[in-house]
Order: structure tokens, then sequence, then C-alpha cells
């Protein structure tokens, strides 16, 4: 934070403090009684009349502590631009000390856990409520708490996996992340070719086409697009080129969303975890991962 806008915090936080206790300071000094009267301000509204009666003692002092506080607590801690307080509290300490705390009470369970084999760790029950637990406050906010994905998001719970859905393939991916790039098609086909190409990707998932213009597409297919999802439209795991003949569609499979697809490109991206999660609860993570489509 820059000098100035450390001053300008500070003068506002100090100023709001201190302009409270001089204004109840002001207004006390200024009463015309000091004991409680029955006369009144002079005024009513809804047939209510204000008395003449000054601050109660114990409220004005009650009001003098709050202030008092304040100022301790900006004293003592973070509050004043770039003062750090008496204290050094910091959020960031604070947080890397309860994670120190829990690594330390619950690190030998994960490490325990991280030496058996996936396959057998996603019979675990009590590792797969651990699992559970991970994914939803890790993984749910992309792929659902269900964990059936959505829209730009894969389905974790079938067999259609992109880079593979062995147990070391899906603790590669959380561990490492993955960057997928379908590029993006339009400007070498053109809009009659990404009509066409769409129409031949629609037949190999024995959808209704127009056949003359998915026989053009098939040629557009095997000369730009094979290399990827392969001469059977298999997919490829090395590339996470999905498979275009099962009818399961990561961005939609509609022949507008086909050609939206084509016509500019996908460019995904599953974040890594292992810096987030560590090794031991990334193990957990894919074990149960791997349990939801291994039932």
């Amino acid at each position: 934070m820059s000098t100035f806008w450390s001053v300008w915090i500070s003068v506002i936080s100090l100023g709001s403090i201190i302009g409270c206790y001089l204004l109840l300071s002001g207004v006390r000094k200024g009463q015309t009684v000091h004991t409680e009267t029955s006369e009144t301000m002079g005024h009513s509204f809804d047939g209510i009349e204000e008395y003449d009666n000054p601050l109660p003692r114990w409220w004005y002092w009650k009001f003098v502590l709050t202030v008092l506080f304040g100022l301790g607590y900006l004293a003592l801690y973070p509050g004043l631009g770039n003062y750090q307080g008496l204290l050094g509290w910091t959020q960031t300490g604070a947080y890397d000390r309860e994670v120190a705390k829990a690594e330390a009470e619950f690190g030998p369970m994960f490490a325990k856990f991280a030496q058996t084999p996936i396959e057998e760790l996603a019979q675990n029950d009590q590792a797969m409520r651990i699992g559970q637990r991970l994914f939803a406050n890790n993984c749910a906010v992309c792929h659902g708490s269900a964990a059936t994905g959505g829209y730009g998001f894969p389905n974790l719970t079938d067999n259609d996996w992109l880079y593979g859905g062995d147990a070391a393939a899906i603790k590669q991916t959380i561990l490492n992340g993955r960057i997928a790039a379908m590029p993006a098609w339009g400007a070498v086909l053109g809009e009659e070719g990404i009509h066409q190409a769409a129409q031949y990707v629609l037949s190999l998932s024995g959808r209704e086409t127009d056949k003359a213009a998915a026989e053009v597409g098939k040629g557009l297919y095997n000369t730009n697009c094979i290399a990827c999802h392969g001469p059977e439209a298999k997919g490829n795991y090395m590339f996470g080129a999905p498979n275009l003949t099962d009818n399961i569609w990561l961005y939609g499979g509609s022949e507008q969303q086909i050609m939206q697809t084509l016509r500019n490109g996908r460019a995904g991206q599953m974040p890594a975890w292992n810096a987030i999660l560590g090794e031991d609860k990334s193990h957990i993570v894919a074990a149960y991962v791997y349990s939801l489509s291994n039932q």
C-alpha cells in the first residue's frame, strides 16, 4: 500500500473515533440541565414529547469505553494503513498457524492412507468420507457436489475420461492439472466448412445429418482433426481429445454448440492442486474420484 493511502486510511479511522467522542463530549457539555427533569424540549411528534434530560452517566462512560477499546484495538492490531500493530498479528499468520496445527493432528492419518494403493483405498469407508469432504471443499465448485459436472466441467461419475480414468491418471490430473487446447477452425474452414465438419461430427454418434455435407465434412475431419481425435474419432488421452462417437459432450452436443466449438475452439483448464492439497490429500481425493466411477 502506498504511503498516501496508508495515511488516508489512518486519518479516516482515527478521525472517526475521535470525532465521535468530541461530538458526544460537546453534546454533554451543552446540556442545560444535569439531573432528570419533567421539562420538554418544546416539540412533539405523533404525540410523543422529548424531555430535556441529560445523557445517562452509565451510557456516557460506556461510550467512552468503546472509544478507548477502538484506540487500543488499532494500537495492537493492523487497521491503520501499513501499520502492523504492536502484536504483529496478520491474517496469513493466523491461517498458517491453524494449518500447521491441523497438519500436526491429521498429517499422520493422511500419510497412512497415502501408503495404500488408490484402488484399495477406494474401498475404505473412512478414507472415502474424508475424500468426499476434501472434494466438497475444493472440487465441488466446478464439478458439482454430486461430481456430475456441468457445461465445460466433466462428469466424474461415468467412464468417459479425457485424460484417462485409471488411478494413476486421475491422481496425475489432480496433482498437476490439465490444460486443454482445442484450436479455432473458423478462419481455416470458413462457415461452410464449419457446417460440413459439424454434420460429420454429428453423424459419428448416430445422429441424423445432411449426408452430403457430412461426406464433405469427413474429408475435412481427416485433413484437420484426425491427428488429435484419431482415425476412428475415439479421442486421445495424451491430448485430452474427447471421443466424438459416444454422444457425451463437455460443451454441448447440439449442432450449434458443435459449430461454436469448431469455429472458436475451446480452452478448458483444470488447475493443479499439489500446492494446495499436497501429495497425501491428493491421493485420497484421487481415490474418492476413482470410486465414483468404479462402484
